[in-house]
């Protein structure tokens, strides 16, 4: 078994540090539907996952330029008091409610990427002159370009991290799932900075929610070390990925992958 939870941690490593969700929402259905365990252990295990993956890529893609880390760290402002509390909602609710909030959420942030990638309209590149304090560029080897990028609707971003950080706690997913989209639709932040400013931030959203989560006991130390050991293998090479592919072949590349897990996990519910 630990050399399955290892693999299962490589492969969460990759994906979720070349999207820049934490890798919950691929490592949680497979902990419950194929490893049968109990949701609000799947959760804990994700968290911990979460943790490891964000302190092995985030110093990569900082120094890279990749990551906006003063954006990053003004969300985390809102971020983490919302994954506490939801990290203590979810310890007073049943494992088939969270799975099919869960379900739910995916499918709906991935419709709206999908349609992102399929309309690309014109970035908002950072304005002449001065700049915003929140603005950013970065080099993107696939165009070979320097890419440059202006940060809007920051409010409607700080409300969207509190709801972050509640799933976070609630889901055990980092929250990652709704920065991404958050950061691309409502900021207009390009899919890759989006991405790693994303993994900077997943480590201390998921911290807060995994110290409640530990203490409740069901974080189980004998199955996390081959996950974490995996994740940590895994995460080296989903940076690379990150890096090389096209921006559009990546946000349809992360609105497929959402679609797939989320009617799974629906499906696992018994709803239908």
């Amino acid at each position: 078994m630990a050399v399955q939870l290892f693999v299962l941690g490589a492969s969460v490593g990759v994906l979720g540090s070349a999207f820049g969700l934490g890798g919950g929402i691929f490592a949680i259905p497979a902990l419950v539907l194929y490893f049968g365990l109990p949701m609000h252990a799947a959760v804990a295990l994700s968290l911990a996952m979460i943790v490891a993956a964000s302190s092995s890529v985030a110093s990569v893609n900082v120094e890279r330029g990749l990551a906006n880390m003063k954006l990053g760290l003004s969300l985390e402002a809102f971020t983490v008091p919302g994954a506490a509390l939801g990290a203590l909602l979810a310890s007073r609710l049943d494992g088939g409610t969270l799975r099919l909030m869960f379900s739910i959420l995916l499918c709906a942030v991935s419709v709206a990427m999908a349609r992102k990638a399929l309309r690309p309209g014109a970035e908002h590149p950072a304005p002449q002159g001065p700049r915003g304090p929140l603005d950013g560029f970065y080099f993107d080897p696939a165009s070979g370009r320097e890419v440059h990028y202006a940060v809007r609707r920051f409010p409607l971003a700080a409300l969207s991290a509190i709801g972050a950080g509640a799933l976070s706690g609630l889901l055990g997913v980092g929250g990652g799932i709704i920065k991404v989209p958050a950061l691309r639709l409502l900021c207009g932040v390009p899919l890759k900075a989006a991405a790693a400013t994303s993994n900077f931030m997943l480590g201390m959203t998921a911290a807060a929610s995994a110290a409640v989560y530990f203490s409740k006991g069901y974080l189980l130390p004998e199955l996390a070390a081959p996950l974490v050991l995996g994740v940590l293998a895994g995460a080296a090479l989903g940076i690379k990925a990150l890096a090389g592919l096209r921006a559009e072949k990546l946000e349809l590349a992360f609105a497929g992958l959402v679609l797939f897990v989320g009617v799974k996990m629906f499906l696992s519910t018994g709803v239908l």
